[in-house]
């Protein structure tokens, strides 16, 4: 089983998301606790990639053509830090 940890400022962000955004992050928190998230990569929708740059060893999962999740894994197997849920700017 796998905790996930969320950023302090996650819960005002997710008060200001679109509902369909807010309802597929709870079913991505769903499947990392329950599976992890390697289970991310069978799921095309989510389109789950590792970020270069600044964001370095962090990883983003698609919510929504617009919506992002970033999160780092901690330990391989224990936890995983939700960092923010953003817009994508294309």
């Amino acid at each position: 089983m796998w905790r996930i940890l969320e950023h302090k400022n996650l819960a005002k962000t997710c008060k200001k998301l679109p509902s369909q955004v807010l309802k597929k992050y709870e079913l991505w928190k769903d499947l990392v606790c329950r599976h992890g998230p390697n289970v991310l990569k069978k799921f095309p929708g989510f389109n789950d990639e590792k970020l270069f740059g600044i964001r370095e060893g962090q990883k983003s999962s698609r919510l929504n053509l617009h919506y992002r999740v970033i999160y780092e894994v901690e330990n391989e197997a224990v936890i995983v830090y939700v960092l923010e849920i953003t817009p994508h700017k294309y």
